[in-house]
C-alpha cells in the first residue's frame, strides 16, 4: 500500500523510531500523521520539532481500548511501535509488561478491525525468536496475536503483518550512546568478547517498514538482511585503545542475536534483501511466489551471518550518522 493521501498513525510515536518514522513519512504526500503516546512532555517537544499542519498528537495508552477506538477513527495505516522494552524493567514488572505488550496488542488489533484500518504493521524484536526473557516472551505472544488477527478480518480489508529486526544503532538504551558517554574514562564495559549483534540504523528500519507496507498480504513476519558486527569491534570504532572491562552477560541477555530460528526457517522464503516468515494457516494466500525456500537447518543469526562490518565500516557509519566526529571515507 502506498501511503500517499493516507492517514498514518504510529503508537509509541515519541520514541527513537517514532521520530525517524515521522520525519520520513512527512516527506510523502500523506493526508495526516498521528502520534499516539502517553507522555505529554515528549509530545510537546516533538510538536516543536515537527511544526507541520498534517501532524496530530493523541495522548493515550494502548492499554486503553476506548482511546484507541477514538484515535483510529478515519486512520488508514497503523504502525504499532508502543512497548515496554527494557529487559530488566520487564523482569521486575512482569504484569506491566504483559498489560502493555500483550493486552495492548490485543487492543490495537480489535480497534483496527472495528475502525476499518486497512494495514497494520507491528514492530517486533530479535528477542521474540526463542525468547529467554519476559520482554521477548511478550513480544512473541504479540507477534502471534497480530498474525492470527488476519483470521478475524473476514471480508474486511484490514491486514496485519510484523516486522522483526535487531538492535537499532543509537536508539534509547542501546550500547552506542553508552560507549560514547564512557569513552572519556578510558574504560568500556563489555559483557562478553564473543558477543555479536545485527546492525541497522533508524533510517534503514523506517525504510524497511514503509517498504513492507507495500509488500504485505497479511500474516507475514518480515526480516531484513542486515550485517553483523562484533561488540569489541564497535568498542574499538568508538573508543580506540580503551580498556575493555568484562562484566559478564546480564540476566536475560543472549550471546548472539537470532532473527529466524531453525524451526521458523522451514516456512521462510528468501528474497534479495529480506526474508518472509510465512504463517502456518490454510487461509493464507502466499503472494510471494518469487521467494526461495531455505536449506534444511538454516538459521539467521548474528554469529553465522555472511555479511560483517569491520572496525572501519563501523566508524565510517557512525561518522555519517553524526555520532562520531571525523571524516567518513
Amino acid at each position: 500500500m502506498k501511503i500517499s493521501g493516507k492517514t498514518v498513525l504510529i503508537t509509541g510515536g515519541t520514541g527513537s523510531f517514532g521520530h525517524a518514522f515521522v520525519r520520513e513519512v512527512l516527506q510523502e504526500d500523506v493526508r495526516k500523521v498521528i502520534v499516539f503516546s502517553r507522555d505529554e512532555l515528549k509530545q510537546y517537544e516533538m510538536a516543536r520539532l515537527f511544526p507541520d499542519p498534517r501532524m496530530r498528537f493523541f495522548i493515550g495508552d494502548v492499554r486503553d481500548k476506548d482511546r484507541l477506538y477514538r484515535a483510529f477513527d478515519g486512520v488508514d495505516v497503523v504502525v504499532h511501535a508502543a512497548a515496554l522494552k527494557h529487559v530488566p524493567a520487564c523482569e521486575y514488572n512482569p504484569i506491566e509488561a504483559v498489560k502493555t505488550n500483550i493486552l495492548g496488542a490485543q487492543n490495537v488489533i480489535e480497534a483496527a478491525l472495528d475502525c476499518g484500518v486497512r494495514r497494520v504493521i507491528a514492530l517486533s524484536t530479535d528477542k521474540a525468536a526463542n525468547p529467554i526473557n519476559l520482554y521477548g516472551a511478550t513480544k512473541l505472544a504479540a507477534d502471534k496475536l497480530f498474525i492470527a488477527a488476519n483470521s478475524y478480518a473476514g471480508p474486511k480489508e484490514t491486514r496485519f503483518s510484523v516486522v522483526r529486526y535487531g538492535n537499532v544503532v543509537g536508539s534509547r538504551g542501546s550500547v552506542v550512546p553508552l560507549f560514547l558517554r564512557l569513552r572519556h574514562t578510558g574504560k568500556l564495559p563489555i559483557t562478553d568478547t564473543r558477543m555479536t549483534r545485527f546492525w541497522i540504523t533508524l533510517e534503514q528500519g523506517v525504510r524497511f517498514v514503509l517498504d513492507c507496507l507495500g509488500r504485505m498480504r497479511g500474516g507475514e513476519i518480515f526480516v531484513p538482511k542486515i550485517p553483523s558486527m562484533r561488540v569489541v569491534d564497535l568498542a574499538e570504532a568508538i573508543a580506540p585503545g580503551c580498556k575493555l572491562e568484562h562484566i559478564g552477560i546480564r540476566p536475560g541477555e543472549k550471546l548472539h542475536e537470532v532473527m529466524i530460528p531453525e524451526d521458523d526457517a522451514r516456512r521462510t522464503l528468501e528474497f534479495e534483501t529480506y526474508y518472509v516468515i510465512q504463517p502456518e494457516f490454510p487461509w493464507w494466500k502466499n503472494g510471494h511466489e518469487n521467494g526461495r525456500r531455505l536449506p534444511e537447518g538454516f538459521r539467521y543469526a548474528s554469529d553465522t551471518n555472511t555479511e560483517w562490518l569491520t572496525v572501519k565500516d563501523l566508524r565510517d557509519q557512525l561518522v555519517r550518522l553524526g555520532m562520531l566526529e571525523g571524516d567518513a571515507s
